[in-house]
């Protein structure tokens, strides 16, 4: 999943992004309301992870102007604030829940495990190429045989997957799977495309990956 967690404490976004990232999310992180409105609003998350103290507002705002823009994407809101009545009304406002600091790792990967399987938009079961993909228990399998890929990966597969039969361009793979167009005259997303290709093929048939010349790659539907 591609998770914004907004926060401007370093040490508190360094403990998030650390152990969500070894959970097999991708994260992206803005320490001002600002960044965290122009990423949230371009509708690319799955997920939002929101302080509500920031240096250039209250985040109370943020989850305003998002269901005021009609964005929908779940909001886990993250606060030092215990009392009932501001839980109650972030949760009118439009948040999905509400975590109260300091919180366990264990428990916020259980709030944000809850949350994105109630995101009927990215289904946990993906088939395409022959494959099947279970993004929850991340897991790659073809029949009964199952194939072990790193997170980088597996985030690679599953975006292709979610989006099978459609070409996507390089600049947009990077975009997605690594949270960044800086790479743009590296061959990144190529070289992880071969790391597939040489796990998931079968000598008998076509490649679960095809090239789309002057394009990009493809995973057939």
């Amino acid at each position: 999943m591609r998770i914004l967690l907004v926060e401007d404490e370093d040490r508190i976004a360094s403990f998030i992004l650390k152990g969500l990232t070894a959970e097999g999310h991708l994260l992206e992180r803005a320490a001002s309301g600002s960044e965290a409105l122009e990423s949230a609003l371009s509708g690319r998350n799955d997920l939002i992870l929101l302080d509500l103290k920031l240096p250039d507002g209250d985040g109370r705002e943020i989850v305003r102007r998002l269901r005021a823009s009609r964005v929908q994407t779940p909001i886990l809101v993250l606060s030092a604030l215990n009392e009932i009545n501001d839980k109650v009304a972030l949760l009118d406002l439009g948040a999905n829940d509400y975590l109260t600091k300091p919180f366990s790792f264990r428990e916020l990967a259980a709030r944000v495990r809850a949350l994105t399987r109630t995101d009927l938009a990215h289904p946990e079961l993906l088939e395409a190429a022959g494959l099947t993909l279970d993004s929850r228990a991340r897991v790659v399998s073809r029949g009964t045989r199952r194939y072990r890929l790193s997170a980088r990966e597996f985030t690679l597969l599953e975006y292709l997957m979610r989006h099978a039969g459609e070409s996507i361009g390089r600049a947009e793979i990077l975009e997605a799977v690594w949270g960044t167009s800086s790479y743009t005259e590296s061959n990144v997303v190529d070289v992880y495309i071969r790391y597939l290709r040489r796990k998931l093929d079968t000598p008998d048939a076509p490649s679960v990956i095809e090239t789309v010349r002057g394009v990009g790659y493809r995973v057939p539907a």
